[in-house]
């Protein structure tokens, strides 16, 4: 970008403003002696073309649309389109959930992101002595089609994009949605979504797993295949940083072991015989979205460098589809503060320019009172409005990828970049994401930034405002969304009216079948498909597969 010339006169001149600036702090000192990112790496006083003179502006930035898509993977990004408004939702039954749903949908929200409760996401029915009183707590209860069925009622599902949050069962469930589908007389090649289906992260940093790691990795590859034949137009995996950012990593971790472990997708599927250009332009990612507004675009940034670098250097892709990382965005979570609730909404605020100046294709933003209980429809309006005045108001969708050219943006994708890599390099050597996860490696990697950080919060070297700092005396919060605990007995009573309807022969035969696939080398989709339209409940159709694959043990890690 500078002549070698040039760019000595420039060193030098920063050099020459190092040097007189120490005279000004022995005067005006600095806040503090050091400052550091939202992950705890050195930031400093300035940033100048010297930072970033290796830069090559076509080879690492480029331009929007186009490889390595630093700057984003659309040409026009939101000049075209906003992103999607995808606010996740789902509390106790079907009905209520579904009502939610409508009224999202009617405040303006583009698409529908589905959190189901514990017992769905590990695969037990909601009568099942484990699940009781954690049904339909966190998420919506879905035992079967029956209520599949009743979450979609109204919603026609050619016209909407669903994500659904799932992945130890995410077969079952995708092939319920498909099912319902067909009852609405819509083709499985008109449905458009999402499932997460990202076994690794489960088994590292959220714990809803169910099966060892080598049939996870079938079932997962199954889905790839079946959806390229069947449903080309859904996203068969969202592999997610997010729970790994949430559970205590940096910025520059989160990069790395999600890309990682799309590294190990990617290998599995290969290994299953499916050509990469085939499946790979149907990947997408999830990203968290903290507070560092700044490091958090360069986050972004980096991870659709590097795996652009990664698809088409190590995986040989063709296709530009297979290198382009689309990613969903979710605000932090555990940014969240039960103290001073309403600053909350500011902190949302903050981390929605985040994820759009970073170039996010869909946007779930939390709600002020998340850290407390379920969100009211008030919070969630809220929550949805922010986008609303990010995207039509703020103006910084009006041009793409606004702050590139900035030096410290600029500098600090090249070193998330950097350090993601040396993560991805490590896990390479201990022979991959599965082998990395059994032996700890990632989970205590997490687990020492997160101490990390909970030390500077306990010591108030870290500032949570309203936490540990700018506290005031409150009232016990008022108006909170609490789950009937009769949902529970509810959701049993619907079990057995619908085995008490159902062709109890068919659903027997179906299960069988199941079994038999699972113990071959089928594609197990079809049959589950099968077992869901006879109406077999998710922890019969799940009980099969843990009967064969058993379950996964999860390492110790002290």
């Amino acid at each position: 970008m500078y002549t070698k010339e040039k760019m000595t006169q420039l060193e030098e001149k920063v050099n020459e403003f190092e040097t007189k600036t120490k005279a000004t702090l022995s005067k005006h000192p600095e806040r503090h002696e050091t400052f550091f990112t939202g992950s705890g790496d050195e930031i400093n006083r300035l940033y100048s073309p010297v930072d970033i003179q290796d830069v090559d502006y076509m080879n690492d930035i480029g331009l929007p649309g186009q490889f390595p898509y630093t700057r984003g993977v659309q040409p026009t990004m939101y000049r075209g389109r906003l992103w999607t408004m995808r606010m996740y939702a789902g509390f106790a039954t079907a009905e209520e959930s579904n009502q939610r749903y409508k009224f999202l949908v009617e405040q303006g929200s583009s698409g529908l992101s589905v959190a189901f409760d514990l017992p769905t996401q590990i695969g037990y029915d909601s009568d099942h002595p484990l699940s009781e009183g954690e049904v339909g707590k966190v998420g919506v209860a879905i035992d079967s089609l029956a209520d599949m069925e009743v979450l979609f009622d109204g919603i026609p599902l050619d016209k909407v994009s669903t994500s659904m949050t799932i992945n130890a069962p995410a077969s079952v469930l995708l092939a319920m949605y498909i099912a319902v589908a067909e009852k609405q007389g819509v083709s499985s090649d008109k449905l458009r979504g999402t499932i997460q289906n990202d076994i690794l992260k489960e088994y590292i940093a959220r714990g809803t797993y169910i099966f060892p790691t080598e049939p996870s990795m079938r079932l997962i590859t199954n889905i790839f295949e079946y959806c390229s034949k069947d449903v080309p137009l859904w996203n068969t995996i969202s592999i997610s940083g997010y729970h790994i950012r949430e559970a205590g990593s940096t910025a520059a971790q989160e990069v790395g072991f999600t890309l990682a472990d799309g590294i190990a997708y990617v290998d599995a599927a290969i290994a299953a015989g499916l050509d990469v250009d085939t499946f790979a332009p149907r990947l997408s990612f999830f990203f968290n979205a903290h507070n560092d507004l700044l490091e958090e675009v360069a986050k972004y940034r980096a991870a659709r460098r590097l795996w652009a670098k990664i698809m088409k250097e190590r995986f040989g892709a063709k296709s530009s589809k297979s290198m382009a990382l689309k990613f969903h965005t979710q605000t932090g979570g555990s940014t969240l503060t039960a103290q001073q609730p309403e600053n909350n909404i500011v902190r949302v605020a903050i981390q929605t320019l985040a994820a759009v100046l970073g170039g996010t294709q869909s946007l779930h933003t939390n709600s002020k009172d998340e850290a407390l209980a379920l969100p009211t429809e008030d919070s969630v309006r809220v929550a949805l409005r922010t986008q609303q005045i990010v995207g039509y108001e703020s103006g910084v969708t009006n041009t793409i990828d606004p702050l590139a050219g900035s030096y410290y943006i600029e500098a600090k994708t090249n070193q998330i970049e950097e350090d993601a890599m040396a993560y991805i390099k490590k896990i390479d050597d201990l022979g991959g994401a599965p082998k990395a996860i059994d032996k700890g490696y990632i989970q205590q990697e997490i687990m020492d930034a997160a101490y990390n950080y909970q030390k500077e919060v306990e010591t108030g070297e870290r500032i949570v405002v309203g936490m540990n700092k700018f506290q005031i005396e409150e009232e016990a919060p008022k108006g909170l969304l609490r789950v009937d605990p009769a949902v529970g007995e509810r959701q049993k009573q619907k079990i057995v009216d619908l085995k008490a309807k159902r062709e109890q022969a068919k659903v027997d035969e179906t299960l069988v079948a199941l079994k038999a696939a699972c113990e071959g080398t089928e594609n197990v989709m079809p049959f589950i498909l099968d077992a869901v339209r006879a109406y077999a409940t998710l922890g019969e159709i799940c009980g099969v597969m843990r009967e064969v694959f058993g379950e996964y043990q999860q390492s110790v890690i002290l």
